[in-house]
């Protein structure tokens, strides 16, 4: 599977253990930033939301200190459903029931492992449609 892949400063280093711990499963697009610089999580969540809407990657993952800014700045683009994610249970509801596109991981509030298995979680569970879908239809604006 494709995936996008991008950060600011405060995700930074859960965005590089994510790419090692799934380098050998999955190819990544990486938007950045690449390095613990302060800088403004827009510039790389923007061109992440854009790739996915291009069909140039199947998923992204968007990371950031409490994941909101990341959250609600790729959810801009119509063609993005990302999800703000905490717990895997939320990781897999998300995919289920509203065929989210993107994991918004807040790095500053779970541990890498958690993290780890939330993404595993998504990128494994399918959407299931049926109900779901009527619902997931009437979200674009």
């Amino acid at each position: 599977m494709k995936l996008a892949i991008a950060a600011d400063h405060a995700g930074y280093e859960l965005k590089e253990f994510l790419k090692e711990e799934f380098k050998l499963q999955h190819q990544f697009i990486d938007f950045g930033t690449h390095s613990t610089n302060s800088m403004d999580y827009p510039d790389v969540a923007h061109p992440l939301a854009i790739a996915i809407e291009n069909k140039q990657a199947d998923l992204g993952i968007i990371i950031c200190g409490s994941g909101n800014g990341v959250n609600m700045t790729v959810n801009k683009h119509a063609g993005i459903r990302a999800a703000l994610c905490w717990t895997n249970e939320i990781a897999s509801l998300a995919r289920q029931h509203n065929n989210a596109n993107v994991i918004s991981i807040p790095a500053r509030f779970v541990s890498q492992e958690l993290a780890k298995q939330m993404v595993e979680t998504f990128l494994a569970i399918p959407f299931e449609g049926g109900r779901h879908a009527n619902r997931v239809d009437k979200i674009m604006c």
